[in-house]
C-alpha cells in the first residue's frame, strides 16, 4: 500500500485552495472589467478633492458627501422625500402601465385603430412633458396632481410604443400555425402574441421607469415643498454642495434600484427567450 502525503493531490485533482483562488481570480477580473471605469472615476473624484486639484467647494470628497448624506437619511429627513418621491413616480407608473399596456395591446392587433390613433399619439410623444408642465399646472393648479400626472404624460408613450411594436413583431407564421389548429383569436392572443411580446414591454417598462425619475427631479424642483427633487433645488440654493451631491446619488440609486427590480422580473417571466438565445 502506497502512502500519499496529505499536502499531495490525487492525481488529476487540484488543490481546492487553487480551484478557490482560480475561481476569485476570474470573478475579480469580470468585476472589474464592468466596474473598473466606474470606480477609476470615483476614486479620480475623492483624489482630486481631497488634493485640491478641483475646487472642493463645488465638488466636495465623495467621504463628505456620504457623510452628508448619512446624516440625512439618520435625522429622517431624506426618508420622509424618498417616501413621497416614490409614491409621485409610483402612481405615475402604475398609471402608465395599467393604460399604456391595455392600449398597445390593442393597437397592435388591430392596424386599423393603429392608423387612426398614430398620428396624435406621435404628435403628444414628440411634444416635450416639460414643455406642456404649465400647461398641467394651468389645468390641474400646484399641488400633487400636476406633478403626478407630468410623469404619467412622460412615461405612458416608451411603454405604449414597446408594446405596439413587440405586438407587431410577433412571428405571423406562429399565429397561423395557431390558427390552423384551431385556437381561437382570444386562445392565440393568449397563448402566442401576449407572451412573444412580454420581453418588448419590458423594455418600454426600463425606459419609463428611468424617465419617471427624471421627470419627478423637474416636478418636484417647480412648486414642491417635499421630494428628494426639491432637497436637490434646495440644498442648491443654501449652498449644501455635499447634501445636493447625496441627493442625486440617491436618486441614481432608486434609479438603478427600479431597473434591477424590472431586469429580475423579465428574468422570471422571459425564461423562455433567453433559452432560445
Amino acid at each position: 500500500m502506497t502512502l500519499h502525503s496529505v499536502d499531495t493531490p490525487a492525481k488529476g485533482r487540484p488543490f481546492p485552495v487553487a480551484a478557490v483562488s482560480r475561481r476569485a481570480a476570474v470573478g475579480a477580473q469580470g468585476f472589474l472589467s464592468r466596474y473598473g471605469l466606474l470606480i477609476a472615476f470615483l476614486l479620480l473624484w475623492q483624489v482630486s478633492s481631497t488634493r485640491g486639484w478641483v475646487n472642493p467647494a463645488v465638488f466636495p470628497p465623495l467621504d463628505t458627501i456620504m457623510a452628508a448624506l448619512w446624516k440625512g437619511l439618520a435625522s429622517g429627513a431624506l426618508l420622509d422625500d424618498i417616501a413621497i418621491s416614490l409614491q409621485r413616480s409610483g402612481l405615475a407608473f402604475g398609471a402608465a402601465v395599467v393604460i399604456g399596456i391595455p392600449l398597445g395591446l390593442f393597437m397592435g392587433q388591430i392596424a386599423a385603430v393603429e392608423r387612426a390613433l398614430e398620428p396624435i399619439l406621435q404628435l403628444f410623444r414628440q411634444t416635450s412633458a416639460l414643455a406642456l408642465y404649465p400647461v398641467f399646472i394651468l389645468l390641474l393648479g400646484l399641488g400633487e396632481a400636476s406633478k403626478v400626472f407630468v410623469i404619467f404624460w412622460a412615461t405612458l408613450f416608451p411603454i405604449l410604443l414597446a408594446t405596439i411594436g413587440g405586438v407587431k413583431q410577433v412571428d405571423r407564421r406562429l399565429v397561423e400555425m395557431a390558427r390552423t389548429f384551431g385556437a381561437s383569436r382570444l386562445t392565440v392572443f393568449r397563448r402566442v402574441v401576449l407572451p412573444a411580446s412580454v420581453p418588448a414591454i419590458f423594455v418600454g417598462l426600463r425606459l419609463s421607469a428611468t424617465t419617471a425619475l427624471l421627470l419627478l427631479i423637474a416636478a418636484e424642483m417647480i412648486g414642491a415643498n417635499k421630494g428628494v427633487g426639491f432637497q436637490v433645488m434646495n440644498a442648491q440654493y443654501n449652498f449644501q454642495i455635499p447634501l445636493m451631491f447625496g441627493a442625486i446619488f440617491l436618486l441614481a440609486a432608486l434609479g438603478l434600484a427600479a431597473n434591477a427590480v424590472l431586469v429580475l422580473l423579465q428574468h422570471r417571466l422571459c425564461r423562455w427567450a433567453e433559452a432560445t438565445r
